[in-house]
């Protein structure tokens, strides 16, 4: 235990939340410059993850970025978008912008995702799109870290916003040693589709002619483990963030029932004003013993057809998506080996120079689902994911970040898990493209599963 957990208790946490306090007890006479505020008060570095696993406010909401630069753990809703009914995109982006114009704050960030297919029903909870503005933020960027206080002001009484702030603030608890992990008893499993089934999917997709009109589909696999005792959700994401540094490490938690985590390498895009980064992260292979047989792996991964073929494909149609919203668009022309710990990827840089007035709705829309959890052309391989699949993905190959006037970031949550009471949903999907061999593509679906059966269950 270090220093600042041991502190907490008494006064450090104690004096910084009282800051907190007396800002939003000014602010009750102060005239209201924005229907949405934001206060903020800076704090000595603490276990960021262990503080959120210790609040009660609900939703709970975890962002670790790729870059490992930036790490957020956000509490309780300020303002909450949630649509469990079909929604549209360019509703959406209305919305979204009228949020904007109701603050000049900079860090104000809306936080959730976008589900693999809505036009679909969602798993309850989360819907086909959610998103957040927390009541409460901590955000350490490097080695600095604030409190973050967010209030509406929008068609509400400003003394009763103010009170339901102070109660949110009064429930904050000090951040607590996670749960230490322990591998559960697997009860039962079963995998949707099965093999005999999936067998058959792969089958129909690489038939001549349905490969000829639809090269590429991304089927996927939802394996549903039966346990015995209890999950926590933030202990098990921070065993995966150790197994993978170098992904994306994100949760949402919207009631005690259920959480969506998710430990994921592919970017979807960052957004810095009007310059856009993204890529094409598709093409697998595993891992290797030592260093020799590893490297022998990813010499093998860059000159194998198939895999370099389905890294172009993703390539050529995110540019070519890109390409009516941008100044420029350019992409790497070779691709390069992307490691993790039990598996490699081939994956290439994009980065475009956008027009002005795109917005993050307009690149959701051209750049989700992408052709490496899709398929091409998006909307047969699409159609053939709903018919046949036989499950409902939700928030699996979804859509998850966070909004913001001058920076937005989303992730592909294609490494993730659904927690209930009991059980844990893992999904794992690979793309079947012309030669592709239904025993070798549900082998990787196995390999893709490996990092996190490792931290579950005790084989």
């Amino acid at each position: 235990m270090n220093t600042w957990e041991r502190t907490l208790p008494g006064q450090v946490f104690a004096t910084h939340i009282s800051e907190l306090k007396q800002k939003l007890a000014k602010l009750r006479h102060a005239p209201i410059a924005d229907p949405i505020l934001q206060l903020s008060v800076e704090a000595p570095s603490l276990p960021v993850l262990s503080w959120l696993a210790a609040q009660t406010l609900y939703p709970r909401i975890y962002w670790h970025g790729r870059d490992k630069v930036e790490e957020v753990a956000a509490i309780g809703a300020c303002k909450d978008f949630y649509f469990h009914d079909q929604i549209n995109d360019d509703d959406l982006a209305r919305l979204y912008q009228s949020q904007r114009n109701k603050s000049n704050g900079q860090d104000i960030r809306y936080y959730g995702g976008l589900a693999f297919d809505r036009t679909v029903e969602c798993w309850d909870e989360f819907g086909r799109a959610r998103f957040v503005l927390p009541r409460i933020e901590i955000r350490r960027h490097g080695n600095k870290l604030r409190i973050l206080l967010n209030l509406d002001f929008d068609g509400k009484d400003p003394s009763q916003e103010c009170d339901a702030a102070l109660a949110d603030l009064q429930q904050l608890q000090k951040p607590l040693p996670l749960t230490p992990p322990s591998k559960l008893s697997l009860m039962g499993r079963s995998d949707l589709p099965n093999y005999p089934r999936w067998q058959e999917l792969v089958e129909q997709v690489t038939q001549q002619q349905f490969n000829q009109a639809t090269p590429k589909v991304v089927l996927s696999r939802q394996t549903q483990l039966e346990v015995s005792g209890n999950i926590d959700p933030w202990t098990v994401l921070a065993c995966w963030q150790g197994r993978n540094p170098n992904s994306f490490q994100f949760g949402f938690q919207f009631s005690p029932e259920r959480a969506f985590i998710s430990c994921s390498p592919e970017r979807l895009y960052l957004r810095r004003q009007q310059e856009l980064y993204t890529e094409a992260l598709a093409g697998t292979t595993t891992r290797g013993l030592n260093t020799e047989e590893d490297n022998q792996l990813a010499k093998q991964l860059l000159e194998d057809t198939k895999n370099s073929h389905e890294n172009q494909l993703v390539r050529e149609h995110i540019v070519d998506s890109l390409s009516s919203l941008s100044q420029y668009v350019g992409a790497e022309e070779t691709p390069k080996i992307f490691k993790l710990n039990h598996i490699q990827h081939l994956h290439r840089a994009i980065r475009a120079q956008l027009h002005s007035g795109v917005n993050d709705f307009d690149l959701l829309k051209a750049l989700h689902p992408t052709p490496a959890v899709g398929g091409l052309p998006r909307q047969s391989a699409l159609s053939f994911i709903r018919q046949r699949e036989g499950y409902a993905r939700g928030w699996y190959a979804g859509a998850c970040g966070y909004l913001n006037h001058y920076e937005s970031e989303f992730s592909v949550a294609i490494r993730s898990a659904l927690i209930e009471p009991n059980r844990v949903n893992l999904f794992a999907g690979a793309g079947i493209v012309a030669g592709s061999d239904p025993q070798a593509e549900w082998q990787e679906l196995e390999n893709k599963l490996a990092t996190i059966l490792s931290i579950l269950i005790d084989f």
